[in-house]
């Protein structure tokens, strides 16, 4: 620690830095402080202004003596590292009007001694970690104008004494834990502009006192628990801006008054319980921006004159129940940016509805009951990078000129009437995803598809394709997600899917393959479903299908498969119906033989086979030769020879159960209260009635081989807290009647064959605390009535067909990734899934495809060549082996304590499903230790000898990375380095990229102008200190928007210095580059070399790249 002093007397005055933040002060040095920097006086040399923002200052104010300057009128630390608590000795700065402690890590209460600066007109403590209540602020000067406290840890109530500061114009309190009602707001000064309550646990109803604020211009309440009616409305200023009451719990209508806020450029009231018509007073609203009403339960017409002003780039209405056209302000409104309408039931042709977008970039009219034909100009088109229409009436063809959309990126026309093929003209496209499901379409992909290089996505499924599967498909190297069921697609499985090295799901079901499984698809590492049932495969399951460690969900059903089944956990726990109606299929799983046993038995009846063959009908027509008792309903004509014939002698295949019984009729005349028979090998229906059981309030029939459809009748068993009947057969969907089930605070239906969608009614059941559903076919949206589920606290979904937003509760925003995991395509706020507005483009940053390089054997060389690789692989095991048994070599910051083993056990060995991302260099993983510390590391991909070599070469650099310790630079922690796995440890940033941010509607919209700027300052900042505060100087080299990111505050972090390099003096080989080139200057990539005399040039690259982010931001 050291002191900077900033007055000489007896008892010197400083300020207590950290070593490191030294040398930002140097200029602090003689007896004249007027003529340091940051520091300014007035003619009689007294201090009067401290400004020292963006300082790199890191240490606490404990030793500043604020009595040394009487004068001070202004004391701004904006933007440092400044720790600890404030000193109440700060109440000694009687003329001070303004305080600025704002970014930095001070802790600790608001000490009430600032009640003593009666001169103070602002105060900005936002960004910084204070706690405990603000009862104390109704103390401050009546002459503050403007309050922030925003993002801390504040809490308590909103005290009414804040009304004592008559001249307040902006309060910020958002994003602290403050409770309590907001009916203290009204004493406030009637002269106040800007109110910010958003992101705290504010409660109860919006007081109409907020009509006394004449002057307010913009109110944010969002993300609260706010109730009642929104009438209070009527009662504002006309001269309202923005106004965000998003995320509450209001209900009642939209108020027609509503209409006389004819300033509003912002308006947000999504995600509330808001029912009811829009008001036609709306139309009024001519300068709107932004417009916000989705996820409520509003009906009839949208407001037709919603562009009428010809300024909306905003409009999001989707999860409602509004029915009539598409507003006709739309068709020319030139100005909108994105469009979101889906989960509606608009009508009306869609042909008409649209007509120039210049800069129109997503639109989503998914789920919605529009039909007519594509015949848009598409050329008008020419920004929008996402187009989903999926879940209409649509006819027609695809037309050709949706080619001329160029930057189009995300296609789903799925579930629509089209016809016709695939015009060629989307092979222009750039695609990343492309679903054309459900429809009429046929023929073949008329393009190549290697041209869809970026494609991760690919859906064809339910359609007339009836050609070969394409061998061009193994050029699609990113594709992650491949579903062509339900076609007649003939021939084989092409070899080179093997090459599909970033496939997640394959789904080949119900077609007319035929021919073995191609052995290439074992190649598929990150494989996790895989669906080839209801074809005509026959031979053996590859072995190279044991190396599927990955493999989740297998179904292989309804084929000619025989012999033994893969080794592996997907196949011993895939269910009876996943491996049934196969030729002869073995092994460790339900409903199979032994494969000794099965070979045991060819081997007996190989001998007699041929003469069973020349008399089984006879013999089977004939009476059997040992006492069999017979007996059949009167009307039934069945014999015992039609029973063996049918089941080919009880053959297994036709297998559908190994129950020992059923659940015996008599146990419906008890009056049970609890009946639980889990874990037994019953099987069949309930044979009672269940409404006799109206006492029950346990049933669990768990892991049995039960079936039937699960009863309706169980709605009647109106005391049920406990229901149990997961692991069984049960079919069809989930009955409307347990909704009835009031009482029902567990429900597991999880591992049967349930399908269809979720029963909407189970969002009645206010007692659900526990709710499992994985492991089945379910399809569809999760409904919307979830979100009253307040009391759930437990919930799995997993492994099912879902897809869209999940409820905005607690339970499913808290469910760990295994909860929500192998889904359509679930989207919203948990661990491992994208914002919903996001879900496609975040791919690319998170997920690229590893190269595949394919090797090919000249066959007149073959047996030569095989003698030289039997040596090479001789020798290569004999130093692979040299390399495994090398220790790690490592090197941590001196205050960490961890190994090798730590980040190998906290990671499964780098399991893919702690992937968060992936770069230039390697994948990123999150890792949670032991400890709970949270930390970010990056796996190179590199072989083991290139790792070793490339960290041996740059230690000095780590060396260098690790000591920097910046705000808004991510810290680097340490490396490891070893022949199996190398990497890096860094600081874990909690929002991700800000690419990522940006394409996530909900976060961009949160992103207002002082957090973009602060966003700024932060990139600058760090760059400021990498270019001329280290020794020698780093040049980042790839500065992007994936390469920053934003912590839960929004604060920017410098990442990912894969490609960075030191600038020493005789630095000269530069010509090495990994980064992103649309971000980098043209000097920086067609230098080869660079002197001493070019860091200008290193450095000002970095400025052309940050220009380019703050351009994007």
């Amino acid at each position: 620690m050291g002191c900077v002093v900033l007055i000489k007397a007896t008892s010197p005055s400083c300020i207590s830095l950290d070593n490191h933040s030294q040398p930002i002060l140097s200029s602090w040095a003689g007896d004249r402080p007027c003529n340091w920097f940051g520091i300014s006086c007035d003619r009689s040399g007294s201090v009067i202004n401290i400004s020292l923002p963006h300082s790199s200052l890191r240490g606490t104010l404990d030793s500043l003596r604020f009595s040394s300057f009487p004068s001070l009128i202004e004391l701004s630390l904006y933007n440092n590292s400044l720790y600890g608590s404030i000193p109440s000795h700060i109440g000694n700065l009687s003329n001070l009007t303004i305080l600025d402690f704002s970014f930095n890590n001070i802790s600790g209460t608001i000490p009430a001694s600032l009640e003593n600066l009666r001169s103070l007109s602002k105060l900005y403590l936002g960004v910084n970690s204070l706690v405990g209540p603000i009862t104390s602020i109704g103390n401050l000067s009546t002459s503050l104008t403007e309050l922030h406290l925003s993002y801390n840890k504040l809490t308590g109530t909103i005290p009414a004494s804040l009304g004592n500061l008559r001249s307040l114009s902006k309060l910020y309190l958002r994003n602290n834990n403050l409770v309590g009602p907001i009916t203290s707001i009204e004493n406030l000064s009637t002269s106040l502009t800007e109110l910010y309550l958003s992101y705290n646990k504010l409660t109860g109803t919006i007081p109409a006192s907020l009509g006394n604020f004449r002057s307010l211009s913009k109110l944010y309440l969002s993300h609260n628990s706010l109730v009642g009616p929104i009438t209070f409305i009527g009662n504002l200023s006309a001269s309202l801006i923005v106004l965000n009451l998003s995320y509450n719990k209001l209900t009642g209508t939209i108020p027609a008054s509503l209409g006389n806020l004819r300033s509003l450029s912002r308006l947000d009231l999504g995600d509330n319980n808001l029912f009811g018509p829009i008001p036609p007073e709306m139309n009024n609203l001519t300068h709107l921006y932004a417009l916000y009403i989705n996820s409520n339960r509003l009906y009839e017409n949208l407001p037709q004159d919603v562009c009428l002003g010809g300024l909306l780039a905003y409009f999001g209405a989707f999860d409602n129940y509004f029915m009539g056209p598409i507003p006709k302000s739309l068709k020319n409104c030139s100005s909108l940016l994105r469009l979101r309408l889906e989960g509606n039931h608009l009508s009306g042709n869609i042909s008409d509805a649209f007509g120039t977008h210049p800069h129109l970039k997503y639109m989503d009219l998914s789920d919605n009951e529009l039909l007519g034909e594509l015949s848009w100009t598409w050329e008008q088109f020419n920004n929008l990078s996402a187009l989903k229409i999926s879940g209409n009436k649509i006819s027609g063809e695809i037309p050709a000129a949706l080619g001329k959309a160029t930057h189009l990126q995300v296609l789903d026309l799925s579930s629509n009437q089209l016809v016709g093929g695939i015009p060629k003209e989307l092979g222009n496209l750039k695609l990343i995803e492309l679903a054309l499901n459900d429809n009429k379409l046929l023929g073949d992909i008329p393009f190549d598809v290697e041209s869809l290089s970026d494609l991760q996505k690919l859906g064809l499924a339910a359609n007339n394709f009836s050609a070969t599967i394409l061998k061009q498909l193994g050029k699609c190297s990113k594709l992650i997600f491949l579903n062509m069921s339900k076609n007649r697609f003939a021939g084989s499985i092409p070899a080179e899917m093997g090459s599909l090295q970033s496939l997640q799901s394959l789904d080949l079901s119900w077609n007319s393959l035929t021919g073995g499984i191609a052995p290439e698809l074992g190649q598929l590492q990150r494989l996790e479903v895989l669906d080839i049932s209801h074809n005509m495969l026959s031979g053996l399951i590859p072995t190279s299908f044991s190396r599927l460690k990955g493999l989740t969900k297998v179904d292989v059903s309804y084929n000619k498969l025989e012999g033994p089944i893969p080794d592996i956990k997907a196949f011993h726990e895939a269910p009876f119906e996943a491996i049934r109606n196969n030729s002869n299929l073995c092994g460790n799983a339900t409903g199979l033989e032994a494969c000794a046993t099965l070979m045991k038995n060819k081997t007996e009846h190989r001998g007699p086979k041929l003469s069973f063959s020349l008399r089984r009908k006879k013999r089977l027509m004939e009476p059997p030769q040992i006492d069999v008792s017979m007996r059949w309903c009167p009307d039934g004509e069945l014999s015992y020879a039609d029973i063996i014939e049918a089941t080919e002698e009880f053959n297994s295949r036709y297998c559908i159960g190994t129950g020992v019984g059923g659940i015996p009729k008599e146990l419906g005349n008890l009056k049970l209260i609890e009946l639980a028979l889990n874990d037994n090998k019953l099987s069949g229906d309930i044979p009672f009635d269940v409404a006799s059981l109206s006492d029950l309030q346990k049933l669990g029939l768990a892991a049995n081989n039960f079936s039937a459809t699960i009863l309706k009748q169980l709605g009647k068993c109106s005391k049920l807290i406990f229901l149990n009947m997961s692991k069984n057969r049960f079919a069809g969907s989930i009955p409307a009647e347990i909704g009835s089930l009031q009482s029902l605070e567990s429900l597991d239906l999880s591992w049967n064959s349930l399908t269809g969608d979720i029963a909407p009614e189970i969002g009645q059941l206010q007692r659900l605390e526990v709710l499992d559903l994985s492991h089945n076919m379910l399809s569809g949206h999760i409904p919307t009535s979830f979100r009253r589920l307040e009391g759930l606290t437990k919930v799995d979904v997993s492994y099912n067909k879902l897809e869209g937003p999940i409820p905005d509760i607690k339970a499913f925003r808290e469910a760990t990734f295994e909860a929500i995991r192998n889904n359509s395509n679930l989207c919203g706020k948990a661990t491992g899934l994208k914002a919903c507005a996001a879900l496609i483009k975040n791919k690319t940053v998170h997920k690229k495809g590893s190269k595949v390089v394919i090797f090919t054997v000249i066959p007149l060389l073959g047996s030569l060549l095989g003698l030289i690789v039997g040596f090479v692989i001789f020798f290569q095991n004999r130093r692979t082996k040299r390399l495994m048994e090398t220790p790690p070599s490592v090197r941590w910051c001196p205050d960490w304590e961890l190994c090798y083993a730590d980040i190998i056990e906290a990671t499964e060995e780098f399991n893919s499903r702690y992937c968060i991302g992936e770069g230039g260099y390697g994948v990123v993983y999150k890792v949670v230790l032991p400890s709970e510390q949270v930390l970010a590391v990056k796996k190179f991909h590199q072989t083991p000898e290139v790792e070793m070599t490339s960290l041996k070469a740059f230690r000095s650099e780590i060396d260098v990375l690790m000591g920097i310790r910046h705000r808004n630079i991510v810290k680097l922690y340490g490396f490891c380095s070893h022949a199996k796995h190398s990497f890096l440890v860094y600081e874990f940033v909690e929002r991700g990229s800000l690419r990522k941010v940006l394409n996530d509607e909900e976060q961009a919209v949160k992103m207002d102008w002082d957090k973009r700027l602060n966003l700024i300052k932060g990139v600058a900042n760090a760059l400021s200190y990498m270019h001329h505060d280290c020794s020698p100087p780093i040049i980042h080299r790839d500065i992007s928007s994936n390469n920053v990111l934003l912590d839960s505050e929004y604060e920017a972090h410098v990442s990912d210095f894969g490609t960075a390099r030191l600038l020493m003096p005789d630095s000269s080989n530069w010509t090495s580059f990994a980064g992103t080139f649309g971000y980098t200057a043209p000097v920086s990539t067609t230098t080869a070399s660079l002197c001493s005399s070019e860091t200008g040039l290193a450095t000002g690259s970095e400025s052309v790249a940050t220009g380019l982010v703050v351009s994007s931001t």
